[in-house]
């Protein structure tokens, strides 16, 4: 039997759900006076939350998730938790959110299902039936005996950090447009329980040379193996080969068809006719869905920045703007300012539908996050290479006709987020996204999963079919 002491890798969100036998989950706040889960703060109860401290809030929700894990998962050893606040990357446009991962990782322990491969502790737990850690010295980062470790964002909605989108501490899901914290800390326990590899996706090495219970089941659809077959430079090549990564797991297929919509968004350029093509989107998880019955639009760019080429919308659009996109898509590019944001000034200034141009070279695009239940139309993110061709494309234009047709619709032949053996898509950008890559979905699944990278406003406390995949490939790996 062997140990490794792992760091936190992922940042994103998650949930779970009734189920046979509850576990029992311990919560360690490691928060020092005054701060986080101790902050005296007073509040008003807010969702059926009944804290009216800050702190205190925060840890009803704690307990509340801790809780719904308990009801889904089976163990008879106690999962540990450590819990705290701190200030993690952030900035006016962008945060995380918050990461987690399994502290300990184990292989070879009686009863492993898979020797020579590293299973998190909590899962290594629940198979052996007695804690792994117990009786282990300290390792010297004063967490030895803890499951899962987590950090949440102390400063989010803070000026410099998501101004104004800080966390939604009720728990009914009414944001309101803030961030959901019961969906993003069930997101996060997920990965502390097992839901990511241990191996480094940017360099292809497995951790002392051998592989997680999580790549047994990672194919990529271009070679055709396994991960666990694959050469370190065949790893680095698939974790950043878009939307070819699937999850190859027995129970997680037999369920897609009954979570995953049938139907995989497209934008399909139909004007001119040399330019007609695909482009890969990456839907928005606000506003209506792109539908069966599809929408088609002339594109115009919105042009609000002295270069006369990009325009981030970042305010309401100007005469000479609405006049270019009302009735038409509206292409606008990202940064600065929020996507609901973008979508929204948009939307006021009578666009049908918004393209947002990635302005990292990621491929294919990722979805756009965020919350906003007054936006009526649909939107997505293209990539950068696509945005730059289709502003090259509407160079000639006139003030109000550009020529460039769009389609955004379905396509009907594969289900939404999974290949066309109904394999779901991992998340895999180009350029590799440290703690979000491979440990994912894709942001191509719909309805949205708990387990993509990016919070979305539709999401559910419900880890199962019908609505969500995510504890089906835990099970798949042990649980």
């Amino acid at each position: 039997m062997s140990k490794h002491f792992i760091k936190p890798l992922a940042a994103s969100l998650l949930l779970a759900f009734g189920a046979a036998q509850a576990a029992t989950i311990q919560i360690q706040n490691r928060d020092a006076a005054g701060v986080g889960f101790n902050d005296p703060t007073p509040v008003a109860p807010v969702g059926g939350n009944p804290g009216t401290t800050l702190g205190e809030q925060r840890w009803n929700v704690y307990r509340y998730v801790a809780d719904l894990w308990e009801q889904q998962l089976s163990s008879d050893v106690v999962i540990t938790v450590s819990a705290g606040w701190e200030p993690l990357t952030c900035s006016a446009s962008s945060a995380v959110l918050g990461s987690a991962s399994a502290w300990n990782i184990w292989r070879d322990f009686a009863g492993a299902p898979k020797p020579g491969t590293w299973y998190p502790q909590a899962l290594a737990n629940k198979i052996s039936g007695v804690n792994q850690s117990e009786g282990q010295p300290d390792d010297g980062s004063g967490y030895g005996n803890v499951d899962i470790k987590t950090q949440f964002n102390i400063n989010l909605g803070k000026p410099d950090c998501l101004a104004g989108s800080g966390f939604y501490l009720g728990l009914d899901g009414n944001t309101g447009g803030k961030i959901n914290f019961v969906a993003t800390l069930l997101h996060e326990l997920g990965h502390g329980l097992g839901f990511a590899t241990f191996t480094r996706g940017n360099t292809g090495s497995m951790l002392l040379g051998l592989p997680s219970a999580w790549d047994h089941n990672l194919l990529d659809n271009v070679t055709g193996k396994l991960w666990t077959q694959m050469t370190n430079a065949e790893r680095v090549t698939s974790a950043t080969n878009g939307r070819r990564l699937v999850w190859n797991g027995a129970e997680v297929k037999a369920k897609v068809p009954e979570v995953l919509a049938l139907g995989t968004p497209s934008a399909k350029i139909t004007a001119p006719s040399s330019l007609t093509r695909a482009l890969a989107i990456g839907t928005a998880g606000f506003g209506p869905q792109i539908s069966a019955t599809g929408l088609s639009a002339e594109v115009m760019p919105v042009v609000d920045q002295a270069d006369g080429v990009t325009g981030l919308a970042c305010d309401p659009l100007s005469a000479a703007n609405k006049l270019a996109v009302a009735g038409k898509i509206a292409l606008v590019d990202r940064g600065v300012c929020s996507f609901t944001v973008k979508v929204k000034n948009a939307q006021l200034a009578g666009a049908k539908a918004v393209l947002v141009v990635d302005n990292a070279n990621d491929n294919p695009p990722p979805g756009l996050g965020g919350a906003d239940n007054t936006i009526t139309i649909p939107s997505a993110r293209i990539s950068k290479v696509d945005g730059l061709a289709l502003k090259d494309a509407m160079k000639a234009r006139t003030r109000t006709r550009s020529g460039l047709y769009i389609t955004l619709g379905l396509d009907m032949s594969q289900y939404a987020g999974a290949d066309l053996l109904g394999r779901p898509y991992l998340y895999t950008p180009n350029p590799f996204a440290s703690g979000s890559s491979v440990s994912h979905y894709d942001t191509s699944a719909f309805p949205n999963q708990l387990m993509e990278p990016f919070i979305s406003a539709d999401l559910t406390t419900v880890l199962k079919a019908p609505k969500d995949l995510t504890f089906h490939l835990l099970r798949d790996i042990g649980w």
